[in-house]
Protein backbone atom coordinates (compact mmCIF):
# COMPACT_ATOMS: atom_id res chain seq x y z
CA UNK A 1 0.00 0.00 0.00
CA UNK A 2 2.68 2.52 1.04
CA UNK A 3 4.60 1.37 -2.18
CA UNK A 4 1.35 2.71 -4.38
CA UNK A 5 0.98 6.11 -2.29
CA UNK A 6 4.79 6.80 -2.58
CA UNK A 7 4.31 5.79 -6.67
CA UNK A 8 0.85 7.62 -7.55
CA UNK A 9 3.50 11.11 -5.12
CA UNK A 10 5.91 10.78 -7.55
CA UNK A 11 3.86 10.71 -10.99
CA UNK A 12 1.88 13.55 -9.13
CA UNK A 13 5.37 15.43 -9.13
CA UNK A 14 6.59 14.58 -12.38
CA UNK A 15 2.91 15.68 -13.81
CA UNK A 16 3.40 18.78 -11.80
CA UNK A 17 7.46 19.23 -12.50
CA UNK A 18 6.48 18.59 -16.45
CA UNK A 19 3.23 21.42 -16.53
CA UNK A 20 5.94 24.23 -14.40
CA UNK A 21 8.33 23.90 -17.42
CA UNK A 22 4.99 23.83 -19.92
CA UNK A 23 4.20 26.86 -18.63
CA UNK A 24 8.07 28.68 -17.88
CA UNK A 25 9.03 27.90 -21.69
CA UNK A 26 5.47 29.52 -22.30
CA UNK A 27 5.99 32.33 -20.45
CA UNK A 28 10.15 32.98 -21.36
CA UNK A 29 10.67 36.55 -20.87
CA UNK A 30 11.73 36.37 -24.76
CA UNK A 31 8.66 36.90 -25.33
CA UNK A 32 7.78 34.18 -27.91
CA UNK A 33 4.28 35.14 -29.73
CA UNK A 34 1.01 34.23 -27.44
CA UNK A 35 -0.75 30.53 -28.14
CA UNK A 36 -2.62 28.12 -26.22
CA UNK A 37 -1.39 26.88 -23.24
CA UNK A 38 0.56 23.04 -24.13
CA UNK A 39 -0.79 19.98 -22.05
CA UNK A 40 2.84 17.94 -20.97
CA UNK A 41 3.74 16.26 -23.88
CA UNK A 42 1.03 16.37 -25.86
CA UNK A 43 1.37 19.68 -26.40
CA UNK A 44 -1.80 21.58 -28.50
CA UNK A 45 -2.22 18.15 -30.19
CA UNK A 46 -5.85 17.56 -28.56
CA UNK A 47 -6.40 21.48 -30.08
CA UNK A 48 -5.23 21.22 -33.05
CA UNK A 49 -7.57 17.75 -33.83
CA UNK A 50 -6.56 15.07 -36.27
CA UNK A 51 -8.38 15.58 -39.44
CA UNK A 52 -7.73 19.31 -40.67
CA UNK A 53 -4.29 20.90 -39.08
CA UNK A 54 -4.52 23.44 -40.82
CA UNK A 55 -8.08 24.36 -40.21
CA UNK A 56 -7.32 24.59 -36.37
CA UNK A 57 -4.64 26.61 -37.10
CA UNK A 58 -6.24 28.89 -38.70
CA UNK A 59 -9.14 28.69 -35.97
CA UNK A 60 -6.23 29.81 -33.66
CA UNK A 61 -5.18 32.19 -35.59
CA UNK A 62 -8.53 34.49 -35.07
CA UNK A 63 -7.81 34.59 -31.40
CA UNK A 64 -4.09 35.18 -31.15
CA UNK A 65 -3.64 36.58 -34.35
CA UNK A 66 -1.37 36.24 -37.43
CA UNK A 67 1.81 35.40 -35.17
CA UNK A 68 1.39 32.62 -32.61
CA UNK A 69 2.81 29.88 -30.81
CA UNK A 70 1.78 26.07 -30.69
CA UNK A 71 3.44 22.62 -28.98
CA UNK A 72 3.31 19.81 -31.76
CA UNK A 73 3.76 17.51 -29.03
CA UNK A 74 6.94 18.68 -27.07
CA UNK A 75 8.07 20.76 -29.90
CA UNK A 76 7.40 24.27 -29.91
CA UNK A 77 6.42 26.28 -33.48
CA UNK A 78 6.07 29.40 -34.35
CA UNK A 79 3.01 30.05 -37.07
CA UNK A 80 2.66 32.79 -39.46
CA UNK A 81 -0.37 33.25 -40.90
CA UNK A 82 -1.04 35.92 -43.76
CA UNK A 83 1.45 37.49 -46.77
CA UNK A 84 3.03 40.05 -44.89
CA UNK A 85 3.80 38.07 -41.90
CA UNK A 86 5.42 35.70 -43.86
CA UNK A 87 7.03 37.88 -46.69
CA UNK A 88 8.45 39.81 -43.05
CA UNK A 89 9.77 36.28 -42.38
CA UNK A 90 11.25 34.98 -44.97
CA UNK A 91 12.42 37.84 -47.60
CA UNK A 92 12.53 40.86 -45.23
CA UNK A 93 14.76 38.58 -42.71
CA UNK A 94 15.84 35.92 -44.87
CA UNK A 95 18.85 34.41 -43.51
CA UNK A 96 17.19 34.74 -40.01
CA UNK A 97 14.55 32.32 -41.11
CA UNK A 98 16.40 30.17 -43.66
CA UNK A 99 17.13 27.23 -41.51
CA UNK A 100 14.88 23.86 -42.29
CA UNK A 101 13.41 22.02 -39.80
CA UNK A 102 12.33 18.50 -39.77
CA UNK A 103 8.84 16.47 -40.71
CA UNK A 104 9.82 13.38 -38.97
CA UNK A 105 7.37 11.13 -41.07
CA UNK A 106 9.18 12.39 -44.22
CA UNK A 107 12.16 13.50 -43.07
CA UNK A 108 13.65 10.53 -40.91
CA UNK A 109 13.99 8.86 -44.51
CA UNK A 110 16.61 11.88 -45.64
CA UNK A 111 18.67 12.08 -42.20
CA UNK A 112 19.80 15.67 -42.69
CA UNK A 113 21.27 14.45 -46.14
CA UNK A 114 20.01 15.91 -49.83
CA UNK A 115 19.17 19.37 -50.37
CA UNK A 116 15.79 19.99 -48.84
CA UNK A 117 16.37 18.86 -45.13
CA UNK A 118 19.97 19.64 -44.50
CA UNK A 119 21.17 22.73 -43.20
CA UNK A 120 24.16 24.62 -42.68
CA UNK A 121 27.20 24.08 -45.20
CA UNK A 122 25.91 20.67 -46.60
CA UNK A 123 23.10 22.86 -47.78
CA UNK A 124 24.85 25.78 -49.39
CA UNK A 125 27.12 23.81 -51.09
CA UNK A 126 24.39 20.79 -52.24
CA UNK A 127 21.94 23.93 -53.60
CA UNK A 128 24.40 25.59 -55.37
CA UNK A 129 25.64 22.75 -57.30
CA UNK A 130 22.18 21.60 -58.23
CA UNK A 131 21.07 24.92 -59.45
CA UNK A 132 24.14 25.05 -61.22
CA UNK A 133 23.77 21.73 -63.26
CA UNK A 134 20.69 22.25 -63.84
CA UNK A 135 21.44 25.68 -65.54
CA UNK A 136 24.07 24.27 -67.20
CA UNK A 137 21.87 20.53 -68.60
CA UNK A 138 18.80 23.31 -69.69
CA UNK A 139 16.74 24.61 -66.69
CA UNK A 140 15.25 27.66 -68.57
CA UNK A 141 17.21 26.96 -71.59
CA UNK A 142 15.53 25.97 -75.17
CA UNK A 143 17.11 22.44 -74.23
CA UNK A 144 14.78 21.39 -71.38
CA UNK A 145 11.63 23.02 -73.11
CA UNK A 146 12.20 20.45 -75.96
CA UNK A 147 12.50 17.49 -73.85
CA UNK A 148 8.95 18.92 -72.62
CA UNK A 149 7.31 19.50 -75.83
CA UNK A 150 8.71 15.85 -76.79
CA UNK A 151 7.03 14.24 -73.44
CA UNK A 152 3.81 16.64 -73.79
CA UNK A 153 3.27 15.41 -77.28
CA UNK A 154 3.97 11.39 -75.52
CA UNK A 155 1.27 12.37 -73.52
CA UNK A 156 -1.30 13.21 -76.06
CA UNK A 157 -0.71 9.83 -77.91
CA UNK A 158 -1.16 8.35 -74.83
CA UNK A 159 -4.59 10.46 -74.21
CA UNK A 160 -5.36 10.01 -77.92
CA UNK A 161 -5.63 6.12 -76.95
CA UNK A 162 -9.10 6.79 -74.08
CA UNK A 163 -11.16 7.27 -77.59
CA UNK A 164 -13.03 9.71 -75.36
CA UNK A 165 -14.12 7.19 -72.45
CA UNK A 166 -14.08 8.22 -69.17
CA UNK A 167 -10.45 7.58 -67.63
CA UNK A 168 -8.97 8.40 -64.19
CA UNK A 169 -5.95 10.67 -65.25
CA UNK A 170 -3.68 10.71 -62.36
CA UNK A 171 -1.31 8.26 -63.39
CA UNK A 172 -0.75 9.89 -67.00
CA UNK A 173 0.14 12.96 -65.81
CA UNK A 174 2.53 11.72 -63.06
CA UNK A 175 4.68 9.73 -65.74
CA UNK A 176 4.59 12.60 -67.96
CA UNK A 177 6.12 14.76 -65.58
CA UNK A 178 8.56 12.07 -64.07
CA UNK A 179 9.95 10.99 -67.07
CA UNK A 180 10.69 15.48 -67.33
CA UNK A 181 12.74 14.13 -64.30
CA UNK A 182 14.20 10.91 -65.36
CA UNK A 183 15.61 12.79 -68.51
CA UNK A 184 17.48 15.56 -66.06
CA UNK A 185 18.55 13.13 -63.53
CA UNK A 186 19.71 9.72 -65.58
CA UNK A 187 19.52 11.12 -69.26
CA UNK A 188 16.34 9.20 -70.60
CA UNK A 189 12.69 8.98 -70.32
CA UNK A 190 11.04 5.60 -69.48
CA UNK A 191 8.26 4.06 -72.05
CA UNK A 192 4.67 4.68 -70.08
CA UNK A 193 4.63 0.84 -69.74
CA UNK A 194 7.56 -0.21 -68.42
CA UNK A 195 6.59 -1.98 -64.77
CA UNK A 196 9.51 -0.41 -62.73
CA UNK A 197 8.56 2.97 -64.15
CA UNK A 198 5.03 2.49 -63.26
CA UNK A 199 5.48 1.00 -59.40
CA UNK A 200 7.64 3.93 -59.28
CA UNK A 201 5.20 6.66 -59.72
CA UNK A 202 2.75 5.18 -57.86
CA UNK A 203 5.13 4.62 -55.14
CA UNK A 204 5.96 8.46 -55.59
CA UNK A 205 2.34 9.51 -55.07
CA UNK A 206 1.49 6.58 -52.56
CA UNK A 207 4.18 8.58 -50.17
CA UNK A 208 3.09 11.90 -50.93
CA UNK A 209 -0.62 11.43 -50.13
CA UNK A 210 0.37 9.61 -47.03
CA UNK A 211 2.18 12.87 -46.00
CA UNK A 212 -1.02 13.92 -45.32
CA UNK A 213 -2.94 11.23 -43.53
CA UNK A 214 -3.38 11.09 -39.71
CA UNK A 215 -1.28 8.78 -38.89
CA UNK A 216 1.50 10.86 -40.57
CA UNK A 217 0.50 13.94 -38.44
CA UNK A 218 0.32 11.88 -34.67
CA UNK A 219 4.21 10.31 -36.15
CA UNK A 220 5.25 13.89 -36.67
CA UNK A 221 4.49 14.86 -33.08
CA UNK A 222 5.65 11.86 -31.41
CA UNK A 223 8.36 10.74 -33.46
CA UNK A 224 10.19 9.42 -30.28
CA UNK A 225 7.47 7.08 -29.67
CA UNK A 226 5.90 6.34 -32.95
CA UNK A 227 9.48 5.91 -34.66
CA UNK A 228 9.88 2.43 -32.54
CA UNK A 229 6.82 0.72 -33.03
CA UNK A 230 5.53 -0.59 -36.15
CA UNK A 231 2.01 0.49 -37.43
CA UNK A 232 0.61 2.06 -40.25
CA UNK A 233 2.72 5.22 -39.80
CA UNK A 234 5.61 3.71 -40.69
CA UNK A 235 3.83 3.45 -44.77
CA UNK A 236 5.73 6.17 -45.80
CA UNK A 237 9.09 5.31 -45.14
CA UNK A 238 8.30 1.88 -46.89
CA UNK A 239 7.52 3.72 -49.74
CA UNK A 240 10.76 5.70 -49.32
CA UNK A 241 12.73 2.51 -49.24
CA UNK A 242 11.93 1.28 -52.17
CA UNK A 243 12.40 4.37 -54.15
CA UNK A 244 15.57 4.95 -52.77
CA UNK A 245 16.63 1.57 -54.30
CA UNK A 246 15.25 2.42 -57.14
CA UNK A 247 17.92 5.37 -57.42
CA UNK A 248 20.91 3.58 -56.34
CA UNK A 249 20.37 0.55 -59.03
CA UNK A 250 20.36 3.82 -61.76
CA UNK A 251 23.55 5.04 -59.70
CA UNK A 252 25.37 1.87 -60.00
CA UNK A 253 24.26 1.62 -63.94
CA UNK A 254 25.69 4.89 -64.33
CA UNK A 255 28.69 4.34 -62.34
CA UNK A 256 29.91 1.10 -64.60
CA UNK A 257 29.61 3.39 -67.73
CA UNK A 258 30.25 7.05 -66.80
CA UNK A 259 32.86 8.86 -69.08
CA UNK A 260 34.29 11.85 -66.21
CA UNK A 261 35.11 14.07 -69.38
CA UNK A 262 31.92 14.09 -70.82
CA UNK A 263 28.58 14.38 -67.65
CA UNK A 264 25.58 13.29 -69.43
CA UNK A 265 22.86 14.17 -66.53
CA UNK A 266 22.38 15.37 -63.16
CA UNK A 267 23.99 12.18 -61.36
CA UNK A 268 27.23 12.28 -63.29
CA UNK A 269 27.95 15.67 -62.80
CA UNK A 270 27.56 14.66 -59.26
CA UNK A 271 29.61 11.75 -59.50
CA UNK A 272 32.61 13.86 -61.10
CA UNK A 273 32.34 15.56 -58.14
CA UNK A 274 32.88 13.12 -55.92
CA UNK A 275 35.93 11.70 -57.80
CA UNK A 276 37.27 15.32 -58.04
CA UNK A 277 37.10 15.87 -53.77
CA UNK A 278 37.48 12.17 -52.58
CA UNK A 279 40.96 13.27 -50.89
CA UNK A 280 38.77 15.57 -48.90
CA UNK A 281 37.11 14.46 -45.76
CA UNK A 282 34.60 17.15 -45.30
CA UNK A 283 33.44 16.96 -48.38
CA UNK A 284 29.68 17.07 -49.47
CA UNK A 285 29.82 14.80 -52.11
CA UNK A 286 29.25 11.43 -51.27
CA UNK A 287 26.98 8.92 -52.46
CA UNK A 288 24.56 9.24 -49.27
CA UNK A 289 24.21 13.15 -50.67
CA UNK A 290 23.57 11.86 -53.97
CA UNK A 291 21.51 9.38 -53.43
CA UNK A 292 19.24 11.63 -51.51
CA UNK A 293 19.34 14.63 -53.20
CA UNK A 294 18.45 12.87 -56.30
CA UNK A 295 15.47 11.65 -54.51
CA UNK A 296 14.49 14.91 -53.49
CA UNK A 297 14.27 16.25 -57.14
CA UNK A 298 12.12 13.33 -58.02
CA UNK A 299 9.71 13.99 -55.54
CA UNK A 300 9.46 17.62 -55.80
CA UNK A 301 9.99 17.44 -59.54
CA UNK A 302 7.23 14.96 -59.82
CA UNK A 303 4.29 14.63 -57.69
CA UNK A 304 4.29 18.92 -56.99
CA UNK A 305 3.80 19.32 -60.76
CA UNK A 306 1.39 16.37 -61.68
CA UNK A 307 -0.58 16.65 -58.71
CA UNK A 308 -1.17 21.05 -59.71
CA UNK A 309 -2.27 20.02 -63.56
CA UNK A 310 -4.08 17.03 -61.83
CA UNK A 311 -5.90 19.86 -59.53
CA UNK A 312 -6.30 21.80 -62.45
CA UNK A 313 -8.16 19.44 -64.78
CA UNK A 314 -10.51 19.03 -62.23
CA UNK A 315 -11.33 22.93 -62.03
CA UNK A 316 -11.47 23.51 -66.16
CA UNK A 317 -14.35 20.58 -65.86
CA UNK A 318 -15.46 22.53 -63.53
CA UNK A 319 -15.81 25.40 -65.16
CA UNK A 320 -15.91 24.89 -68.84
CA UNK A 321 -16.71 28.61 -69.52
CA UNK A 322 -12.35 28.86 -68.40
CA UNK A 323 -11.26 25.93 -70.58
CA UNK A 324 -13.07 27.91 -73.66
CA UNK A 325 -11.40 30.76 -72.92
CA UNK A 326 -7.94 28.77 -73.31
CA UNK A 327 -8.89 27.11 -75.94
CA UNK A 328 -9.96 30.89 -78.01
CA UNK A 329 -6.43 31.76 -76.96
CA UNK A 330 -4.49 29.06 -78.17
CA UNK A 331 -5.89 29.44 -81.72
CA UNK A 332 -5.25 32.82 -81.46
CA UNK A 333 -1.63 32.49 -80.62
CA UNK A 334 -0.64 28.61 -81.26
CA UNK A 335 -3.26 27.49 -83.67
CA UNK A 336 -2.90 24.04 -84.41
CA UNK A 337 -0.08 23.13 -86.24
CA UNK A 338 2.96 23.83 -84.23
CA UNK A 339 3.61 22.62 -80.35
CA UNK A 340 3.25 25.59 -77.81
CA UNK A 341 6.72 27.19 -76.99
CA UNK A 342 7.58 28.97 -73.26
CA UNK A 343 7.64 32.32 -75.29
CA UNK A 344 3.78 31.90 -76.12
CA UNK A 345 2.75 32.24 -72.48
CA UNK A 346 3.61 36.05 -72.33
CA UNK A 347 1.29 36.92 -75.41
CA UNK A 348 -1.42 34.51 -73.77
CA UNK A 349 -2.48 36.11 -70.14
CA UNK A 350 -5.66 34.45 -69.55
CA UNK A 351 -3.92 31.16 -69.95
CA UNK A 352 -1.29 32.51 -67.56
CA UNK A 353 -3.67 33.78 -64.98
CA UNK A 354 -5.71 30.60 -64.87
CA UNK A 355 -2.61 29.04 -64.36
CA UNK A 356 -1.30 31.14 -61.66
CA UNK A 357 -5.14 31.23 -59.93
CA UNK A 358 -4.93 26.81 -60.32
CA UNK A 359 -1.71 27.21 -58.23
CA UNK A 360 -3.27 29.59 -55.86
CA UNK A 361 -6.47 27.95 -55.72
CA UNK A 362 -4.93 24.22 -55.46
CA UNK A 363 -2.62 25.81 -52.89
CA UNK A 364 -0.91 22.02 -52.90
CA UNK A 365 1.26 22.65 -50.06
CA UNK A 366 -0.71 24.83 -47.59
CA UNK A 367 2.06 24.44 -44.71
CA UNK A 368 4.64 24.89 -46.77
CA UNK A 369 7.61 22.99 -45.19
CA UNK A 370 8.96 23.88 -41.49
CA UNK A 371 11.84 26.79 -41.14
CA UNK A 372 14.01 27.29 -37.97
CA UNK A 373 15.89 30.49 -37.20
CA UNK A 374 19.38 30.16 -37.37
CA UNK A 375 19.78 32.67 -34.30
CA UNK A 376 18.12 34.04 -31.96
CA UNK A 377 15.75 36.79 -33.66
CA UNK A 378 13.56 39.57 -33.00
CA UNK A 379 10.28 39.78 -34.89
CA UNK A 380 7.37 41.53 -34.65
CA UNK A 381 8.59 42.63 -31.23
CA UNK A 382 9.09 38.92 -30.32
CA UNK A 383 12.08 37.16 -29.80
CA UNK A 384 12.06 33.49 -31.37
CA UNK A 385 14.79 31.66 -29.88
CA UNK A 386 17.46 29.92 -32.29
CA UNK A 387 15.94 26.65 -33.74
CA UNK A 388 12.52 27.28 -33.09
CA UNK A 389 10.28 25.72 -35.49
CA UNK A 390 8.53 28.23 -37.91
CA UNK A 391 5.71 27.04 -40.21
CA UNK A 392 4.71 29.71 -43.02
CA UNK A 393 0.97 29.16 -43.91
CA UNK A 394 0.81 29.42 -47.14
CA UNK A 395 -2.90 28.74 -47.33
CA UNK A 396 -3.33 31.89 -45.39
CA UNK A 397 -1.40 33.97 -48.28
CA UNK A 398 -3.38 32.30 -51.13
CA UNK A 399 -6.70 32.84 -49.06
CA UNK A 400 -5.69 36.10 -47.47
CA UNK A 401 -8.57 38.11 -48.39
CA UNK A 402 -6.04 41.24 -47.83
CA UNK A 403 -4.27 39.97 -50.95
CA UNK A 404 -7.33 38.31 -52.86
CA UNK A 405 -11.05 39.73 -52.98
CA UNK A 406 -12.76 36.89 -52.58
CA UNK A 407 -10.66 34.50 -52.53
CA UNK A 408 -12.26 31.26 -52.07
CA UNK A 409 -14.00 31.73 -55.48
CA UNK A 410 -11.82 30.37 -58.78
CA UNK A 411 -11.19 33.53 -60.67
CA UNK A 412 -8.37 33.63 -63.41
CA UNK A 413 -9.70 37.57 -63.34
CA UNK A 414 -7.61 38.43 -60.17
CA UNK A 415 -4.35 38.02 -62.08
CA UNK A 416 -5.75 40.50 -64.77
CA UNK A 417 -5.97 43.69 -65.35
CA UNK A 418 -8.40 46.58 -66.96
CA UNK A 419 -7.17 46.19 -70.10
CA UNK A 420 -6.44 42.04 -70.17
CA UNK A 421 -2.80 42.07 -69.18
CA UNK A 422 -1.52 39.87 -66.77
CA UNK A 423 -0.61 41.36 -63.48
CA UNK A 424 1.43 39.93 -60.67
CA UNK A 425 0.24 39.53 -57.39
CA UNK A 426 1.88 39.57 -54.09
CA UNK A 427 -0.06 36.92 -52.23
CA UNK A 428 1.44 34.52 -54.26
CA UNK A 429 3.67 32.11 -53.35
CA UNK A 430 3.29 28.27 -54.26
CA UNK A 431 7.25 27.95 -54.37
CA UNK A 432 7.63 29.35 -50.79
CA UNK A 433 9.83 32.79 -50.95
CA UNK A 434 13.06 33.53 -49.49
CA UNK A 435 16.35 31.64 -49.43
CA UNK A 436 14.17 28.25 -49.55
CA UNK A 437 12.89 29.04 -52.33
CA UNK A 438 11.88 25.71 -54.78
CA UNK A 439 15.22 25.48 -56.67
CA UNK A 440 12.81 24.04 -59.42
CA UNK A 441 10.74 26.96 -59.32
CA UNK A 442 11.43 27.58 -63.19
CA UNK A 443 11.22 24.24 -64.68
CA UNK A 444 7.93 23.82 -63.13
CA UNK A 445 6.67 26.72 -64.57
CA UNK A 446 7.48 25.74 -67.73
CA UNK A 447 5.99 22.27 -67.52
CA UNK A 448 3.07 23.26 -66.30
CA UNK A 449 2.26 25.91 -69.10
CA UNK A 450 3.69 23.28 -71.79
CA UNK A 451 1.37 20.40 -70.39
CA UNK A 452 -1.48 22.36 -70.25
CA UNK A 453 -1.41 23.79 -73.33
CA UNK A 454 -0.40 21.12 -75.80
CA UNK A 455 -3.45 18.58 -73.88
CA UNK A 456 -6.11 21.68 -74.65
CA UNK A 457 -4.51 22.42 -78.27
CA UNK A 458 -5.81 18.70 -79.07
CA UNK A 459 -8.72 17.96 -76.73
CA UNK A 460 -11.47 19.68 -75.27
CA UNK A 461 -11.76 17.84 -71.69
CA UNK A 462 -15.48 16.80 -70.51
CA UNK A 463 -16.91 15.29 -66.68
CA UNK A 464 -18.99 12.26 -67.17
CA UNK A 465 -20.91 13.58 -64.54
CA UNK A 466 -23.08 17.02 -64.24
CA UNK A 467 -19.99 19.62 -63.67
CA UNK A 468 -21.96 21.18 -60.83
CA UNK A 469 -21.26 17.47 -59.26
CA UNK A 470 -17.96 18.09 -59.04
CA UNK A 471 -16.24 18.72 -55.96
CA UNK A 472 -13.20 20.34 -55.53
CA UNK A 473 -12.83 19.78 -51.84
CA UNK A 474 -9.00 18.07 -51.24
CA UNK A 475 -9.16 14.44 -50.63
CA UNK A 476 -6.06 14.99 -48.15
CA UNK A 477 -5.38 17.90 -46.66
CA UNK A 478 -2.52 18.64 -43.86
CA UNK A 479 0.83 19.00 -44.99
CA UNK A 480 -0.08 18.32 -48.56
CA UNK A 481 -3.61 18.87 -50.49
CA UNK A 482 -4.27 16.16 -52.90
CA UNK A 483 -7.32 16.34 -54.97
CA UNK A 484 -10.31 14.21 -55.13
CA UNK A 485 -10.02 11.21 -57.90
CA UNK A 486 -12.31 11.88 -60.61
CA UNK A 487 -13.06 10.60 -64.39
CA UNK A 488 -12.30 12.89 -67.17
CA UNK A 489 -13.33 12.60 -71.29
CA UNK A 490 -11.29 13.83 -74.17
CA UNK A 491 -12.65 15.04 -77.29
CA UNK A 492 -10.61 15.92 -80.09
CA UNK A 493 -10.72 19.55 -81.62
Amino acid sequence: MELLSASLLLLLCLCCILLGSAWKSRNQPGQLPPGPTPLPLLGNVLQLGRANVIHALEKLREKYGPVFTVHLGSRRVVVLCGYQAVKEALVDQAEEFSGRGEIPAFSKDFNGHGVVFANGERWRQLRRFSLTTLRNFGMGKRSIEERIQEEAQCLVEELWKTQGAPFDPIFNLSQAVSNIICSIVFGNRFDYEDEKFIALNKLIFKRFRFAGLTSAQLYNAFPGILGKIPGPHQTGSKCSQEIISFILERIKLQQATLDLNAPQNFIDCFLVKMEQEKQNPATEFSMENLVMATFNLFFAGTETVSTTLRYGFLILLKYPQVQEKIHQEIDAVIGRDRAPTVEDRGRMPYTDATLHEIQRFSDILPMSLPHTVTRDTRFRGYLIPQGTYVYPLLSTVHFDPDGHKDPEAFAPERFLNENGSFRRQNAFLPFSAGKRVCLGEGLARMELFLFLTSILQRFTLRSPVDPQQLSLAPDVSNFGKVPPRYQLCLRQR
